[in-house]
């Protein structure tokens, strides 16, 4: 989880791949509509939001574990929804400096989402409660340490 820009998808492919099993692009299950009011750099709603999250839960919930997925959930009711349908869900909050992120969104290619929904993305975000199960993971270092550290940290959850 995190905002746009910070990591999910390379982490998340990675991640994947050193636990052998399959990752879920959350990007990929944004309705038409959604994309193009991102795209116009119209931020997505509640009502937006909620059948992409759907669609997202059922994508996690398909076949065996482990499972990887992306997908923002920046507010709590978001992840409150995903973990209605995949109960056994762990979240991985990730963090990096805001410098950092907006520098990857500039220089991310053919991707919908534009850098100026970055601050309301942070405006947005609800960092993980005490009683949710998840990690909050900085993203800023060389990524085999992010790996090896996230794999290290979630052996002991």
């Amino acid at each position: 989880m995190g905002v746009s820009g910070v990591g999910k998808t390379g982490t998340g492919t990675r991640l994947a791949a050193a636990l052998g099993g399959r990752f879920v692009e959350g990007d990929d299950l944004h309705s038409p509509e959604a994309r193009a009011k991102m795209a116009a750099g119209t931020p997505l709603t509640d009502e937006d939001r909620w059948p992409w999250l759907d669609r997202v839960a059922e994508a996690l919930a398909e076949g065996e574990a482990p499972v990887v997925g992306a997908c923002s959930a920046l507010r709590r009711g978001y992840r409150d929804r995903l973990r209605a349908r995949v109960p056994d869900l762990v979240f991985l909050h990730l963090v990096a400096e805001r410098g950092l992120i907006h520098e990857r969104l500039l220089k991310r290619q053919g991707h919908y989402m534009p850098p100026a929904l970055l601050d309301s993305q942070i405006e947005a975000l609800e960092p993980l409660e005490a009683d949710e199960r998840g990690l909050r993971v900085p993203v800023d270092g060389p990524k085999e340490e992010v790996l090896a550290d996230l794999l290290e940290r979630l052996a002991r959850l």
